[in-house]
């Protein structure tokens, strides 16, 4: 096994296979090594006669429990039930008492206690609201000013008040601090989540505008063609899959903006957009092509059957008014349909339909002519043809 794939393993045991949660783990086994740490400067202490021996071994059993429970916490995913999955804030409240037990017996090697207490806050701003790191702030300020109080009337000697006058004054002074950058790094997660949110909208946007018609929000005539080019490849490496294209068009749609106003012609062209849509299937395609035209792709299907489809539409179309308020006008369309043959290109079938539907205009509208596509190449494969139609 190489050496990167061994490690690699050996990460995703220790830290899982979801990202967010293996953040979530790292992070905590970062403040792990600090604690460790803190284990090897106890022992070393207790030996030097710095640190009490008995009062040693109970913190690093005590920091040895700490690490296990939050890596056992969020390496089962038992975190995740909670509304920070993090658990950042039970985390260094934990680590508070843990730092503040500590000072209470660390005698000469306060100073030191003192620096954990102030890297733990600090740990904590990078992921706490500006809430939880004032709480937090209080939290260890009071406990450490309790055991103070309390060590320099019980231990005078280790802990003269005087001392620890001076060492709560510096605690006074850091942790506020401390809390008030918390602060500034909430507001500024803050304005680049409001950032990274108005970029993804400005994203969304961009893309509809792309691939949308903004007044019916149909695809638009560019959008179409990718479409129609990915079922043609389709077609012709598969052989299976055949669809229809039919081309509609408003029947005196000129009229309905000379005589009501183009308002209401842009009303029409949304509600017969609506209308067509909830005739068809759900793996048909409907675009704007043009002005009053629409451009309609039916899948898996020959013209005789699709030809159900629109006139669907047109029955739909005719049962109510288009615009309720405008019960008096009526709207027809009509269409030219044909079968896509992967002999050929897409433009020749989108013009057969074309023409098909200049005859359904010019034989009296609102009807629908099918033209028949052209016969098939015998013995072409589907590499020949999909060459052929390009």
């Amino acid at each position: 096994m190489h050496a990167p794939a061994f490690f690699r393993q050996i990460a995703h045991l220790i830290l899982g296979s979801e990202r967010k949660q293996q953040l979530r783990i790292s992070r905590s086994l970062t403040a792990a090594y600090v604690f460790l740490a803190c284990v090897g400067l106890q022992i070393y202490a207790s030996r030097t006669g710095l640190l009490e021996a008995e009062h040693g071994w109970r913190l690093s059993i005590l920091c040895l429990v700490n690490i296990t429970l939050w890596y056992g916490l969020l390496r089962s995913g038992l975190n995740l039930r909670f509304r920070d999955p993090a658990l950042t804030m039970p985390q260094v409240l934990a680590a508070m008492t843990i730092i503040v037990y500590a000072y209470s017996g660390a005698n000469q090697i306060q100073g030191s206690i003192m620096m954990l207490l102030t890297l733990v806050q600090v740990f904590g701003i990078f992921t706490m609201s500006l809430r939880d790191a004032r709480l937090a702030g209080l939290y260890s300020l009071t406990l450490m000013g309790i055991v103070m109080v309390y060590k320099s009337l019980t231990d005078p000697v280790h802990y003269p008040y005087q001392l620890e006058i001076a060492h709560f004054i510096l605690i006074a002074a850091i942790l506020p601090t401390i809390s008030h950058l918390a602060a500034q790094l909430s507001a500024m997660r803050a304005r680049l989540q409001s950032q990274k949110n108005e970029l993804a909208q400005a994203l969304t946007r961009i893309q509809i505008l792309a691939t949308r018609d903004e007044l019916t929000g149909l695809f638009n005539r560019r959008h179409m063609l990718d479409v129609l080019t990915q079922h043609q490849k389709r077609l012709i490496r598969s052989g299976h899959h055949r669809f229809c294209l039919a081309l509609l068009d408003i029947d005196h749609f000129k009229r309905i903006n000379d005589t009501h106003g183009h308002g209401v012609g842009d009303e029409v062209l949304r509600e017969f957009a609506a209308t067509l849509q909830r005739a068809l299937r759900d793996t048909d395609v409907l675009a704007r092509w043009g002005g009053e035209e629409f451009l309609l792709l039916i899948n898996d299907t020959s013209p005789d059957l699709a030809i159900i489809g629109v006139d669907r539409a047109r029955e739909l179309l005719a049962a109510s008014p288009l615009l309720p308020h405008m019960p008096d006008l009526k709207v027809t369309f009509s269409a030219g349909l044909t079968g896509y043959n992967d002999v050929e290109e897409l433009s020749a079938c989108i013009e057969r339909a074309d023409r098909a539907l200049y005859r359904a205009k010019s034989e009296g509208r609102d009807r629908t002519v099918i033209a028949d596509p052209p016969p098939p190449q015998v013995g072409a494969t589907g590499t020949q043809r999909l060459a052929a139609a390009h």
